[in-house]
């Protein structure tokens, strides 16, 4: 396997911005509940309640993650009445969370 840099990325690693928003990104995955919200909206669109039964926490502490990913832009959120539907932003966050699971998986067969 090739593990070499691409000249974006070689571009994004002289960008201190970008490696910013990168950190907070990873920072907003090690939350274990933040986690479990994307890797049930990867499967699909879930309103809070739903993600509230995935996760086993309040309302309130769904909401609260909830904004936190929508802020790093790794959720968006629409209204459908009154309640609000939330989704992966884009392809890269469901990658991310596949690769982690994969990886974990694989560190975990190993030990």
């Amino acid at each position: 396997m090739d593990n070499t840099c691409t000249p974006e990325v070689e571009a994004f690693l002289a960008d201190d911005d970008v490696i910013y928003t990168a950190t907070q990104i990873f920072d907003a995955l090690s939350d274990f509940t933040r986690f479990q919200i994307l890797g049930a909206l990867s499967l699909g669109e879930r309103s809070v309640s739903e993600l509230q039964d995935v996760c086993h926490v309040s309302q309130s502490a769904v909401s609260h993650q909830l904004r936190l990913l929508r802020d790093r832009g790794l959720v968006t959120a629409r209204r459908e009445g009154q309640r609000s539907i939330y989704a992966i932003a884009d392809d890269h966050v469901v990658t991310l969370i596949r690769v982690g699971l994969e990886h974990a998986g694989h560190t975990f067969e190993e030990a």
